[in-house]
């Protein structure tokens, strides 16, 4: 829970109404407003991972499937009313329906455009919202037939609104064409103001110059305001007229019939039409939150237990990163303000509670209050933030704010005793899970006993294991947070040349007020600080120098840690180009390879080439590659000083784990049984196998024979692929026959010889 006066002190209307200026409907203007944080931790993070996969689909070009919500008239009235009068005679017009029209058909692309096959893996919450209620489907279609794109009825909205309106026009036709017979016929197209006829009264006219009217019979219906002309009915037009009028009755019955058969339409589906609306309204707010992402460079901060603590890295105050937006500037102004306005890394470590702020005036430590009280705020409302990446805040279940001058007249309370209030109410609402804000508590009395009872609040949150951020100038408060457990000091950072702030923290030390200077910044006399600096010294109290001097180095230090940052990130920049060059470079190696290959087994297959005259080739070139990009080995596994028969151990050449099975001291090698495969190894091609032994790659460097990589599957070599690299020359294969038949043998002997010649053996044992 947050309590409206902390939103209010944390200024968090200001977010919501902002949210609702980025929304393009009323109905989702009106869901940004009451925005508010949500119940729990689950709650939130489901509404975050929403926010997440709705950032992903809306990112879909528009064609490609993709969705823009566009606005649209605000229907909430009408459905209200059709819910209150549901059984009544409410009648909405054709307009009222054409905005009913244009809402559905926007719900419906909205919904086709989510529920695509892809939705399960990339949205499926999105993919749930959309498909939570069901759409009215017989009124979307009944609208579409209906209501025209300038919000009349259709011709085609029943047969029989059709055949009036065939009608009208045949009558129009033939009433156009009198007339001009007329005209011609008599002579009289010069008393005519005007040759086209016109609508007066909803009848047929001729607008005649007044000097006219008694040459001709007729009725006059209407005098234009300069008095110049009549509207003159003609005696062979008032039949025409009298059936227009019939007719004209007949439409309106039949458009009534049609407007009461889309009355009774929307009746049925009237809660389909507000899922609807409700679907939209929510997709709104979600493009907003994209927008206000994007204008703040924003993200959703993961909701993590009250164990880990607080860590907020780069964090901006979110209105400070609004505040060209808020103010109407251009883009420009925008992005410059982002550099403007410093991060801040807000760190409480697992097993800490209480972040005590301390540094001179005006050096941001109420901002920095307001920063965290207002991204958690955001946060409990699954709103983006502007933190960077492995930034973790806890759930507050709890958060209040004490910021600011609460003093009220008409309450008859101080600054004080308004704080004491407020906290006093609060109290036995805080617990493990709760946030608290001090900003200079206990400042508007006795700076003494203020101090005390600061210390004592202090000292209960903590025990209660709350969390609380509080920025002081007591002198006691500065080294109570350097001494109090669960509690950590940080200072705001000045300038020690220009004595302006830095807008950063400095972790674990605490910091002079510096008020004098700031007097002196805002131009207060020099007397009047002279005499300040006097008094300082006869009360004893002036530690300015050491703590500016902590400042110096605590400046100095961040100054070293930015550079560091910049370095480590060049470094990381030039590893990333680098291994990206060697992958490059392998790819193109491994497809040279593949082609030769391929080559060389479709001459073996042709005939152009023998079998054993192939694998000598793969070999050559095998061994060709290795030469070139054979790197040094690189093993993380302990030399082995003395080696014993038993011991388990790791070939680095072939990759694999084997048993000792005999040692030669004399030539520097052993023998290893490798899965039933004994062969003789160099000393230093063997490795300690440990049961945490990574796998480790001898020559991780270049491609190999694709051929080999068959043989050592103990298959034919059908194909060419990727391998690792061979057995160097000299050691010992061995290949064990008893038991076999003649031709299985045979088989076997060949195929180990040719393994034996591709890996360049010289010695073999059968």
């Amino acid at each position: 829970m947050i309590h409206a006066r902390t939103l209010h002190a944390l200024e968090f209307g200001e977010i919501t109404a902002w949210l609702a200026e980025l929304c393009r409907t009323a109905a989702g203007r009106e869901r940004a407003r009451h925005l508010a944080p949500l119940p729990d931790a689950e709650t939130a993070s489901e509404a975050a991972r929403l926010y997440e996969e709705a950032a992903v689909w809306l990112e879909r070009p528009l064609a490609e499937g993709g969705f823009r919500l566009a606005a649209f008239p605000d229907v909430s009235g009408l459905l209200r009313v059709m819910e209150e009068r549901r059984g009544a005679s409410a009648q909405p017009d054709a307009e009222a329906f054409w905005a009913l029209r244009e809402m559905l058909r926007q719900a419906q692309a909205a919904r086709q455009s989510i529920a695509v096959p892809e939705a399960e893996r990339q949205w499926p919450r999105l993919l749930a919202l959309a498909d939570a209620e069901p759409l009215p489907v017989q009124l979307t279609a009944a609208l579409n037939r209906c209501i025209s794109d300038d919000a009349l009825l259709k011709d085609e909205s029943s047969p029989e609104l059709y055949q009036v309106r065939v009608e009208l026009r045949r009558l129009h036709q033939s009433c156009m064409r009198k007339v001009k017979d007329y005209a011609v016929q008599y002579n009289m197209l010069h008393y005519l103001q005007d040759e086209f006829m016109t609508l007066s009264s909803d009848r047929y006219v001729l607008p005649l110059k007044s000097n006219f009217k008694g040459r001709m019979q007729g009725i006059i219906h209407d005098w234009s305001q300069t008095g110049e002309t009549c509207y003159f009915e003609p005696m062979f037009l008032v039949d025409i007229n009298n059936r227009l009028q019939e007719l004209k009755h007949e439409e309106r019955e039949e458009e009534r019939k049609v407007l009461a058969y889309l009355a009774d339409l929307l009746r049925a589906e009237l809660p389909g039409a507000h899922a609807a609306l409700r679907l939209l309204a929510e997709l709104d707010l979600l493009q907003a939150k994209r927008a206000l992402a994007e204008s703040m460079d924003g993200r959703c901060v993961p909701i993590t237990t009250a164990a880990e603590g607080i860590q907020l890295l780069g964090a901006r105050h979110p209105l400070l990163m609004l505040a060209p937006l808020l103010r109407g500037e251009a883009a420009e102004s925008e992005q410059k303000n982002r550099t403007r306005v410093r991060p801040l890394d807000i760190v409480l470590r697992p097993g800490e509670r209480a972040l005590i702020i301390t540094g001179g005036n005006a050096g941001g430590k109420t901002v920095c209050l307001k920063t965290l009280g207002l991204i958690a705020a955001m946060t409990m409302s699954a709103l983006p933030v502007p933190a960077a990446g492995g930034s973790h805040l806890p759930w507050f279940s709890r958060l209040d704010a004490f910021i600011g001058d609460e003093q009220s007249l008409t309450d008859n309370v101080s600054t004080f005793t308004a704080q004491i209030q407020h906290l006093a109410k609060a109290w036995k609402h805080l617990g493990e899970s709760g946030l608290v804000l001090l900003d200079e508590f206990g400042a508007g009395t006795d700076p003494a006993q203020g101090a005390a009872l600061a210390q004592a609040v202090l000292d209960e949150l903590i025990d209660n294991r709350t969390f609380v951020l509080a920025a002081t100038h007591f002198p006691s408060l500065k080294s109570y947070a350097l001494t109090r457990e669960s509690a950590r000091a940080a200072s705001v950072l000045f300038d020690p040349a220009s004595k302006k702030p830095l807008y950063k923290l400095a972790y674990d030390q605490v910091g002079a007020s510096q008020a004098l200077d700031v007097a002196r910044e805002y131009g207060l006399p020099e007397s009047i600080l002279r005499r300040a600096e006097h008094y300082l010294l006869q009360d004893g109290g002036d530690t300015s120098a050491l703590l500016a001097r902590l400042n110096a180095l605590a400046a100095q230090r961040e100054e070293e840690m930015q550079e560091l940052r910049a370095q480590q990130g060049r470094a990381k920049q030039q590893l990333e180009h680098e291994k990206d060059k060697l992958r490059r470079e392998r790819q193109r190696l491994h497809d040279e390879v593949r082609a030769q290959a391929a080559e060389l087994m479709k001459a073996v297959r042709e005939g152009k080439a023998g079998h054993k005259q192939a694998l000598k080739e793969l070999s050559r070139l095998r061994g060709s590659l290795a030469e070139e990009l054979r790197p040094e080995e690189v093993s993380v596994l302990p030399q082995v000083e003395h080696f014993a028969p038993g011991q388990q151990v790791l070939h680095l050449t072939f990759n694999k784990r084997g048993v000792v099975t005999d040692v030669d001291e004399r030539r520097s090698r052993v023998r290893v049984d490798l899965n039933g495969v004994s062969l003789w190894a160099a000393m230093k091609d063997v490795r300690l196998a440990g049961a945490s032994a990574a796998p480790v790659a001898a020559r991780a460097g270049g491609p190999v024979s694709p051929v080999l990589a068959a043989v050592r599957a103990g298959s034919e070599p059908a194909r060419p692929a990727a391998a690792t690299d061979a057995p160097r020359e000299g050691s010992l294969l061995r290949l064990d026959l008893r038991g076999q038949r003649a031709e299985q043998a045979e088989a076997e002997v060949e195929r180990f010889l040719d393994k034996a010649l591709l890996a360049g053996i010289s010695e073999v044992e059968i």
